[in-house]
């Protein structure tokens, strides 16, 4: 089955991380947004992780995959070979 959910979930939090960060980096000197947070830049942190996340998931969901394939086997279900008699 082809589905993997890896790709939209990462593509997801891929999008939001970068909307966040963007929004953290235009907000940074706006001490009046960041008082509660005892002045760090929340969503500058948080977009960033979101982001480097969003593009783990979406790599991993995109990387080679080993498919059933009868003509190309996966390396441990090959039939092992037999020396020449």
């Amino acid at each position: 089955m082809g589905l993997d959910i890896r790709i939209p979930l990462g593509l997801v939090f891929f999008i939001i991380g970068g909307i966040m960060g963007i929004f953290g980096l235009c907000t940074q000197g706006d001490a009046s947004l960041y008082e509660r947070s005892l002045g760090l830049n929340i969503n500058l942190i948080w977009g960033g992780l979101m982001f480097a996340f969003g593009a783990i998931m979406f790599f991993f969901g995109k990387r080679q995959k080993w498919q059933d394939d009868p003509v190309s086997p996966r390396p441990w279900e090959r039939e092992p070979k037999t020396p020449p008699h």
